[in-house]
């Protein structure tokens, strides 16, 4: 029997990866057999107070699913999401003002030391529980999908490539009616862990169209700007001939990209997204149990689609407050299971991580330590 390329990418970055002991099964906390053959489930811990997390706009539909799910689990949790965008995460996380953060890229080695106050003198850690395609979504009157390569992506962005009908496009489309018409590019105005993934792919891909290092603000003056997903997308609906780069699940009725992945042009698919997730490497020297990526940005694979973001729970590694960290490590581990990443996947269309990140975000929460211990009996 012959085995895919992306089977065996696949099988060799697993090789390479934290490896996972069968013992470590244990910490998922699979349910056992009963006497009759049944399983048989611990009743969890009861989770009651408010509880707040901001950060990465990406994230919204999915955490909307999430804490619904949650919340039928855990009916006197209050909990509260605002999608400020990643920049404004990590900073509430890391002043210690919210349960947990949410961001597009992993916090850096700054943040990671300046972590220790917010955590209880522990740490913070990154763990991946969204996997989506970044699209690159225009407005085009009965054009629904477009061929790209990086190349041309950045040189739109940099406004040298400024009108639809540009050769440039056109050899790449040969069947399509381009219309003579300007472009307008639009960009996140906000500090977006989405910006910074999109530059880092252009700056990756095409590092000639645009030689700006990867950056979570836009890095040139001018042009159109709008806060947050909704506002750059609601921005080219209303915008003929606009341009943007969004979180796919927001871009549903928008015309898309296609771009050039080797010598083919390949559309966004969550399993293209997660495909590139799959073979890339682990950023080294973190904090136990830290789960943060390099993505592999130059994939030349066609079942890969390497526009992709990765975004992040940002959570403690210890907590003072016992119920607050007792609500995190039950919430981290709903919304790495089965039933959480299914939701997600179903109302936001990300793409469902796989089961070696499932056992290993519900490790990283079991690890998670609560200063104030039960030392009743």
């Amino acid at each position: 029997m012959s085995t895919s390329p992306y089977t065996r990418l696949v099988a060799a970055a697993t090789a390479g990866a934290l490896l996972v002991p069968l013992a470590g099964c244990a910490a998922v906390g699979l349910p056992g057999l009963g006497a009759e053959g049944e399983p048989s489930v611990e009743p969890g811990p009861v989770i009651v107070g408010e509880f707040h997390g901001v950060g990465a706009s990406s994230q919204e539909t999915a955490m909307k699913a999430w804490i619904t799910g949650f919340q039928e689990r855990h009916p006197d949790a209050a909990i509260s999401y605002d999608p400020a965008g990643s920049g404004d995460g990590r900073e509430a996380f890391l002043t210690g003002d919210t349960a947990f953060g949410a961001s597009d890229v992993a916090l850096s080695d700054e943040e990671m030391a300046a972590s220790g106050p917010a955590c209880d003198g522990g740490n913070a850690i990154d763990l991946p529980v969204y996997i989506s395609p970044i699209a690159v979504a225009f407005n085009l009157d009965g054009i629904d999908r477009l061929n790209l390569s990086s190349d041309v992506i950045g040189r739109i962005f940099t406004g040298q490539i400024t009108r639809w009908d540009d050769p440039a496009i056109a050899e790449a489309n040969p069947e399509a009616e381009l219309p003579a018409l300007d472009i307008t590019p639009v960009h996140r105005s906000d500090d977006s862990g989405t910006t910074e993934n999109f530059t880092d792919y252009l700056h990756e891909t095409a590092p000639r169209a645009w030689p700006h290092e990867p950056d979570g603000l836009w890095p040139l003056a001018g042009g159109f700007a709008a806060e947050g997903t909704s506002g750059v997308t609601e921005t080219v609906r209303s915008t003929p001939g606009g341009v943007t780069y969004a979180d796919a699940s927001a871009t549903t009725d928008l015309g898309r990209v296609a771009i050039k992945v080797g010598e083919e042009y390949v559309p966004y698919t969550a399993d293209a997204a997660a495909a590139v997730v799959d073979v890339s490497p682990r950023i080294e020297n973190r904090y136990e149990h830290d789960l943060s990526f390099v993505l592999d940005r130059k994939i030349d694979k066609p079942f890969a689609y390497p526009m992709v973001l990765v975004s992040y729970l940002v959570v403690c590694s210890r907590y003072e407050d016992r119920a607050k960290g007792t609500f995190v490590k039950e919430f981290v581990e709903y919304v790495a299971s089965p039933e959480g990443q299914e939701r997600a996947a179903a109302a936001a269309g990300s793409a469902v991580i796989s089961s070696d990140l499932q056992v290993w975000i519900a490790e990283a929460a079991d690890a998670i330590y609560l200063t104030q211990q039960r030392t009743d009996g």
